[in-house]
């Protein structure tokens, strides 16, 4: 834990170090609407600073301490486009903001690429969404909720474990973002889920494929960057207490939230508790041991002055997630038990912001500890995994020259890996990154182009365990890999109301501990696993296609994508078998994947409470030999109607929704696969916002498979079993505003 507190206490030196306070900068305006009328509680947000505020009844606002030279602000305000607005403060100290009707949802600045650019100008297409949207789903947990999203599916052991898929690739090939920082939990393990809990994230962004010119290995299949809550507005405080209540699970979840801003300084701090019973299926018998509990804590502190800004995050996470076994056992008892799995997290981060002249520099810290253990029966863990990783993002963004904006930038990791219990998934191992990239976007007119080239350097070393020819022997590695990666991506407005995009990337990953070093059970799938240290990178060629046409009616979309990848790493049966187990090894073989999603989003005119809304997403994957990849979703079609009220009083922003969700069935599985039928599901889900005198509240209703559906999905880890997924699930949430 010294390293922890030597990075805590590094941290908050720097955030709270004097600075002497030159020449303030203060920018004061007016929002008003196309009709020239002030627009009251706008949000007003600077996100290099994480410093906000809103505009009074006559539609002013004023921000204080700001940096010389461009600063960047963000208008929004439901019901109307967001503007994203760069103001030199050299030049001039007031604005004045005219916000369009927005018709369709409102439309944000992606973070997870370069330049943090509005969706509509981004040349890289990025899934956004809020987590009140996806909250609204009535998933029990942040990954369920997620899989709403076109292109994102989850491999699940029950319902407290689930593992992103994007587009057919998962594991270590999907990156996970969290406070500005890569989050490194084990995620090679099958029973490592996501890691993290909705409570206190504001938004996340889904980069659907290679992202390794920003992300370095890892990122060959696609991103998911998770975005903090936000502080409040200067001036103010603010307090929230939500409570939700899951039928199926007998389920409970709970979160209250603080947070308070000064000109210069922002705190907030949120709890949270998650409590499930195992989960009931179609027939009403209970799957065993899939009940778990999980304790989140957040806290958050800023400081920003005219030269520089800095925001430390904190998250603790601990869980308790049975593992399914004994099927037939019934039990109402809240404690996992054995087999079972402990699991907590601390993850450190800061995100510093210095300001130049015409420039700036961005300079991320992180530090996870992530500590894995596994219970067979009660007494020491038989396994228990203590991963620490300290990673670095340094970006300095030069001067504009005209259209041409360009970043160079360095990036790294140090990870070490220990083992304490009597059990070994990897062995003692330590690993380092090392990174340089550089890239730039031009924009002319109505046509951007970016580009950018990455070299990166990751090696890896590991202790020998075990004695040679004897069982579970792993012999010690000493391994260094290497690529240079890059990406070219064009954005036009070719004609009226249509964006198209085109993008080719390349991405990397290097194979991890468990494919290079693993000999032994994997209890999880009852196979006999051996690495293989020969193992050469994965490398991929992705291009992608997008099609946009949006009027203030009508949305259309079209997504397509080809992966091309090298030395794919799959595990493949020797037909040998080892202590009544199958044996299993890890090779390689050249890849594709393809395929992409469509949609449409219909508003029509004068029904403006009517949404009705449809998206198909489709994956195919196969090796060059002829065989099918594992682990491939299969095909979905979604369909919404939705209605949406925004005012009656005492009741605001009103919603009620009818989904019905149709998965086909999957037919190209890979040898150790079998088949899955398909099936429908029928959810729904309603909310709104009340106000009554000085009390304000937002409370939802969902149904989850309202007809009772039994199904198991073609990514559940306990199909081989034959076990469904849950049955019907009523969902009631309030959230109250203190």
């Amino acid at each position: 834990m010294k390293i922890i507190f030597n990075f805590l206490f590094i941290g908050i030196f720097v955030l709270f170090l004097p600075f002497r306070l030159l020449a303030q900068k203060t920018l004061s305006g007016t929002v008003v609407d196309q009709n020239q009328k002030p627009l009251f509680n706008v949000e007003i947000y600077t996100p290099d600073i994480h410093k906000g505020t809103t505009t009074n009844e006559s539609g002013l606002f004023t921000l204080q301490n700001l940096p010389t030279g461009k600063v960047s602000l963000i208008f929004s305000s439901l019901g109307f486009e967001t503007q994203l607005v760069t103001v030199n403060l050299n030049e001039k100290n007031t604005v004045s903001i005219q916000l369009k009707p927005m018709v369709f949802e409102i439309e944000e600045v992606i973070l997870s690429t370069p330049f943090n650019k509005l969706q509509s100008d981004n040349v890289t297409k990025v899934d956004f969404r809020n987590m009140k949207s996806l909250q609204q789903s009535g998933g029990s947990t942040l990954m369920q909720q997620l899989t709403s999203i076109p292109g994102i599916s989850q491999i699940t052991t029950g319902n407290s474990i689930g593992k992103p898929v994007i587009r057919g690739l998962s594991g270590n090939r999907v990156l996970v973002y969290a406070n500005g920082v890569r989050l490194e939990n084990q995620q090679f393990g099958d029973e490592h889920g996501l890691g993290l809990n909705d409570a206190g994230i504001e938004s996340v962004e889904v980069i659907k494929g290679p992202a390794s010119l920003l992300y370095g290995s890892d990122a060959l299949g696609g991103v998911l960057y998770f975005t903090p809550e936000k502080f409040a507005a200067s001036g103010t405080y603010k307090s929230d207490y939500s409570q939700k209540y899951f039928s199926n699970t007998e389920g409970t979840n709970s979160s209250l939230g603080y947070k308070t801003s000064t000109e210069n300084r922002q705190f907030l701090i949120r709890g949270s508790y998650n409590s499930h019973l195992d989960y009931k299926i179609p027939s009403g018998d209970r799957i065993h041991n899939t009940r778990f509990n999980e304790t989140d804590f957040k806290t958050g502190l800023g400081f920003s002055n005219e030269y520089f800004s800095s925001n430390l995050r904190y998250n603790y996470t601990a869980s308790t997630l049975g593992i399914p076994e004994d099927y037939g056992i019934q039990s109402n008892n809240r404690k996992p038990e054995f087999p079972n799995q402990k699991i907590e997290q601390h993850i450190v981060s800061t995100h510093n912001h210095y300001y130049l002249n015409n420039g700036k520099i961005d300079a991320d810290f992180g530090y996870i500890e992530n500590i894995r253990k596994e219970f067979e029966e009660a007494g020491a863990a038989a396994l228990v995994m203590k991963l620490k990783t300290f990673n670095y993002n340094l970006k300095y963004y030069l001067p504009k020259i005209h259209q041409l904006e360009s970043i160079i930038g360095v990036q790294g990791m140090a990870q070490t890996n220990r083992n304490y219990g009597e059990e070994l998934l990897i062995p003692n191992a330590g690993l380092n990154d090392f990174g340089l990239f550089t890239t730039l976007n031009y924009t002319l007119k109505n046509t951007s182009f970016q580009a950018g080239i990455r070299f990166d350097n990751r090696s890896i070393t590991t202790e020998e365990h075990g004695y040679l020819l004897d069982k579970g022997y792993m012999a010690a590695i000493d391994k260094s890999f290497n690529s240079f990666n890059t990406s070219v991506g064009l954005k036009t407005n070719f004609y009226r109301n249509s964006i198209l995009r085109l993008n080719f990337a390349t991405g990397f990953r290097a194979p991890n501990l468990a494919e290079l070093t693993s000999n032994g059970v994997h209890e999880g799938s009852n196979r006999y696993e051996i690495g293989n240290s020969l193992l050469k990178n994965e490398q991929n060629f992705q291009t992608d296609v997008s099609f946009e046409y949006k009027t203030d009616h009508f949305e259309f979309y079209t997504n397509g994508f080809y992966n091309q990848i090298n030395n794919y790493i799959f595990l493949t049966p020797t037909q040998t078998i080892i202590d009544e187990n199958d044996v299993y090894t890890y090779i390689q073989d050249d890849s594709k994947l393809y395929g992409g999603e469509i949609g449409v989003h219909f508003h029509p005119h004068p029904l403006d409470w009517l949404h009705l809304e449809s998206s198909f997403e489709s994956v195919k994957g196969s090796q060059k030999n002829g065989g099918y990849l594992p682990l491939i979703p299969a095909n979905k079609w979604n369909n919404t109607l939705k209605f949406t009220f925004q005012s009656n009083g005492w009741s605001q922003n009103s919603f009620a929704a009818f989904n019905v969700e149709h998965t086909l069935k999957q037919t190209h599985i890979s040898e150790f696969e079998t088949p899955s039928a398909s099936y429908t599901l029928l959810n729904l889900s309603s909310g709104s916002t009340f106000s009554f005198s000085k009390i304000k509240f937002d409370a939802s209703f969902n149904i989850q498979n309202a007809f009772n559906k039994t199904y198991i999905s073609h990514l559940s880890r306990l199909k081989t079993d034959f076990v469904p997924a849950m049955g019907r699930n009523y969902v009631m949430g309030i959230k109250f505003n203190l």
